[in-house]
Order: C-alpha cells, then sequence, then structure tokens
C-alpha cells in the first residue's frame, strides 16, 4: 500500500487500496450514511495508512494550492518558538506565501490532527518542528506532494528537508566545557523526556561526553509542565537538598536555570566557584539577570530564515537543487555562570 509517487495522493488511491469505488470512499470522508461499519473502517484504514488528507478547497482540482506555509510548532508560550516564527514571517513577507501557524503541545496525536486538517487546506508548503511523528502524520506528510521543511533538530532522517541543530552535539559540547573547567559533581535539571525529544539528545551528548572525560551524573531530576523561575527554583533547592557536594548544575532550558539562578544568589553561593550552572537556548529576555547566565544560542531565528527560504524556492521552482540538510552550529556563551580554562 505504499506511496511513492511524488504526485499528491486522489481518491483514485485510496479506492484501489481499500478495494471499493470512488464515491464510496467519498461517502466515507465526507461521513455520508449508506456504507456499512466494515467498508467504512477499511476506507479510513487505507487512508490512514496512505496518508491521504481530503481537499476542502471546494470545486478545485486535486492539484490546486493556497498561498499558505502550514508551519507546526509545539508552543507558543514556549519563548524559543516566536524566535523561530519571526524568522519564517521575515523570509515569507517578501514573497506571496503567507504562514499560518498551528500548535500541537508536545502532544504527538494533536500534532497528527492539526497537521490533518492545515494540508486539508492544500497548503504551499509545511514547516514543521522536529522530526520524530507518529506513522500517519510521518505518511501525511511525505505523500502531501509539497516542499516539507522539519527544523529544530537534524539527529536523523527528514520526511524531505531538515533545518537546525545536533542537540546530542550540542550536549556534548557543554560537557566538554564543564569538563575543561574542572567541575566533577555535576546534577541534571530538565524536563521529562518521553516526548521532549531534543531535550533527550542533548543529555545523551552530554552524559556521553561526560563518560568519555570520566565523570557521572552525580545526581538529576525532572519535571513535567511548562518551564518558569519557580520551577527552577523549586527544582534546585531540592537537589541541592538532597545531594549537597554538586559543584555544577546543568539545566535543560534557560526558565529554569534563570530560577536555579536566584535560589543561590539568594542563598550566598559563590558562582562560578562553589558552584558552577547552564542553560540552554540564549534566550534574550534574560540577559538583565543579577548574573549573565552560561547558555548556548540554538540559532532559532536563522533556523526559521533557512526553512522559509527553502519552502520559497521550492514552491518557485520545484525542480530547484536546494540544500535540503542545514545544520546550524550552537554556540556557548560562557556568561558569568560557568569557568573559562
Amino acid at each position: 500500500m505504499a506511496h511513492d509517487d511524488p504526485r499528491p495522493l486522489t481518491l483514485r488511491d485510496v479506492s484501489e487500496a481499500s478495494g471499493v469505488s470512488e464515491m464510496t470512499v467519498s461517502r466515507v470522508l465526507r461521513n455520508r450514511g449508506d456504507v456499512s461499519a466494515e467498508t467504512r473502517e477499511k476506507v479510513l484504514e487505507a487512508a490512514k495508512t496512505l496518508g491521504y488528507v481530503p481537499n476542502k478547497i471546494a470545486g478545485a482540482l486535486a492539484s490546486q494550492r493556497v498561498n499558505l506555509v502550514a508551519v507546526i510548532v509545539p508552543s507558543l508560550s514556549n519563548m524559543v518558538f516566536p524566535e523561530v516564527l519571526t524568522g519564517i514571517s521575515h523570509v515569507l513577507e517578501e514573497t506571496e506565501l503567507q504562514p499560518v501557524f498551528g500548535v500541537t503541545d508536545y502532544l504527538p496525536e494533536k500534532e497528527e490532527r492539526v497537521l490533518y486538517e492545515m494540508l486539508s487546506w492544500r497548503p504551499s508548503g509545511v514547516i514543521i518542528a522536529g522530526i520524530e511523528h507518529t506513522d500517519a502524520a510521518r505518511a501525511m506528510l511525505k505523500n502531501s506532494g509539497i516542499p516539507v521543511v522539519e527544523i529544530m533538530d537534524v539527529d536523523g532522517t527528514p520526511v524531505d528537508a531538515m533545518v537546525g541543530i545536533s542537540h546530542r552535539r550540542a550536549g556534548r559540547m557543554m560537557a566538554q566545557a564543564i569538563l575543561k573547567a574542572n567541575y566533577e559533581r555535576i546534577g541534571f535539571l530538565g524536563t521529562k523526556m518521553p516526548l521532549d525529544h531534543r531535550a533527550r539528545k542533548r543529555f545523551e551528548g552530554f552524559t556521553e561526553a561526560l563518560a568519555k572525560g570520566g565523570v557521572e551524573v552525580a545526581d538529576q531530576i525532572f519535571y513535567s509542565g511548562g518551564s518558569a523561575l519557580a520551577k527552577g527554583r523549586e527544582m534546585t533547592q531540592a537537589l541541592l537538598e538532597r545531594t549537597e557536594d554538586l559543584d555544577f548544575l546543568y539545566y535543560s532550558n534557560d526558565m529554569i536555570a534563570a530560577g536555579g539562578l536566584l535560589y543561590l544568589l539568594e542563598k550566598g553561593i559563590d558562582i562560578p566557584m562553589q558552584i558552577g550552572l547552564a542553560g540552554f537556548n540564549g534566550v534574550e529576555l534574560l540577559q538583565g539577570l543579577p548574573r549573565q547566565l552560561a547558555t548556548m544560542d540554538a540559532c532559532r531565528a536563522e533556523i526559521g530564515k533557512r526553512a522559509a527560504q527553502i519552502i520559497a524556492a521550492r514552491v518557485e521552482d520545484p525542480n530547484a537543487e536546494i540544500e535540503t540538510l542545514v545544520e546550524l552550529t550552537p554556540k556557548i556563551t560562557f556568561g558569568d555562570t560557568l569557568k573559562r580554562r
């Protein structure tokens, strides 16, 4: 039932895959009656497996596109993604293309639903955060017949094109900087990782590089829900009460790292001599802290720009030779919380 033809899927493809007529397929997909439960299930399963999405543009040819680019991200409350969206918008405003945004809340099933709805309007391209998707979402992306750019991560295989950083490399780079500064008792504070694939990859790269230096993470603590200063303070206090001799704290993002920094300063702890700390993302909003936080620039705005440039070039000329794997290099900012050696 594989569909390797780059053309968009049609009712005929679903008809052939399910073994029923195109008219019956149409009735099922429009949720009309007079179709048995067995036939309905057969059609829906074939459509899901193929990645078929019905065309909501009434009366339009199946190949017709609208000048919209579907941009699908996990969150708009996370300060990471507005910078990405700004980069996308700056490029697309010079074209006839307009971005439309969908939010998944880091839930694979919701990403599937958002993608289904957006593709049903036949956009000219898709920019989607991450490279881990459900089988159904991946099938929809692969068989959409339009340019697809997966962003933020390059540790994997893209559907079409991808733009981002290697999070494993980012984790290794931070671990190497920490080891070079002679920290040895390291604590990790981060999100629960089953669905936060990029944080998981950073942690894997981080622990791998520490192990090569003969060091292990001495203790770790995880949280679920949104990142916040209060959460960072709470986690830092809990971790240090549990493991008092830690000399470095590595946080999965800058927001909880900032909360940790404020807690350590409140307790009169010498930073970075007694305890060093670092976050991730390079959030500009936090530059007003009493101490500049060590962090890593994740190239967010540049990721958005490069992804939009790929979409715009492919829409203008589907046969254009475009770089489909764009890996950007994150940079460490040592700030005031990581010793330099």
